[in-house]
């Protein structure tokens, strides 16, 4: 049965599969390429991509010749990941009860995932449950220090004097820092774990940027439409002006982004 956190999370993404397609799919893209190399995937490799999204990750893996299944908790993510890769097997599914058999891939990967379940290391232990004896993971997850592409949303929520409501946190407590990532696959059974910072400048439409919590996408998407009308129209004009400031001359913002990144290798016998 779901806690807190979890059944937040399902109310959470309900319905935003297209809005944040439009939005922040992008950002969160931009590890897939280094997500891959990390878990070893390639032509022939059987891959699973937990929490594919719209399936970016999915796609990548398909064009590198690999044979993929991905699963997501929200069905509108599964549609739009069906249409994106159509060269994977696309299924709903929810962490941490997969449904596949022990040792069914080569490799597993989760592009910004452990973080939006309640439990990390029960979700890391399922990874290692359905990846054969030798097989790889890699998972990425936002860094706490220097991510600087949402900034910008919560400088308009300063400046505009709005309320942020109490919402459910993550009850299972790890750093987010590489050594803290580490530390979970290494407690979740996974062996010659690496573990490492990903930095770069992420180029956003300013619209499109506010399209994401417009449009109810994660929790700054909940902060921001669960305001009274004219508290969004105070937030809506210091983003405005706030993004019109940081524009370069091309019109895009420049979002200086810091994920994590952690690597590991299924035990050759069970623990």
């Amino acid at each position: 049965m779901a806690g807190e956190f979890d059944a937040h999370e399902r109310r959470l993404w309900a319905g935003a599969a297209q809005a944040y397609a439009g939005s922040f799919a992008a950002l969160c893209g931009a590890t897939a390429g280094a997500l891959l190399d990390a878990a070893g995937v390639g032509a022939g490799t059987r891959v699973l991509d937990v929490g594919t999204g719209p399936g970016t990750v999915a796609a990548a893996a398909t064009a590198r010749g690999a044979e993929v299944v991905a699963v997501d908790a929200e069905p509108g993510m599964v549609a739009l990941a069906a249409a994106n890769a159509p060269g994977a097997q696309v299924r709903q599914a929810v962490l941490p009860e997969l449904p596949f058999a022990d040792g069914a891939f080569d490799a597993v990967v989760a592009n910004f995932v452990v973080n939006h379940v309640e439990d990390p290391w029960a979700a890391l232990a399922e990874l290692r449950r359905v990846v054969r004896p030798g097989g790889r993971v890699a998972v990425t997850i936002w860094s706490d220090a220097g991510n600087q592409s949402m900034a910008l949303f919560n400088q308009a929520l300063d400046e505009a004097g709005a309320e942020r409501p109490v919402l459910p946190t993550l009850p299972v407590n790890f750093a987010r820092t590489a050594d803290g990532l580490r530390e979970l696959l290494e407690q979740a059974g996974w062996t010659e774990v690496d573990s490492g910072e990903i930095a770069w400048t992420h180029r956003a439409d300013p619209a499109a940027w506010w399209s994401g919590p417009a449009g109810g996408v994660a929790n700054i998407g909940l902060v921001v439409t669960g305001q009274p009308a004219e508290a969004y129209a105070r937030i809506k004009s210091a983003y405005d002006r706030l993004a019109a400031e940081r524009v370069a001359e091309d019109g895009l913002l420049d979002l200086p982004a810091v994920a994590l990144l952690a690597s590991g290798t299924a035990p050759k016998s069970t623990p």
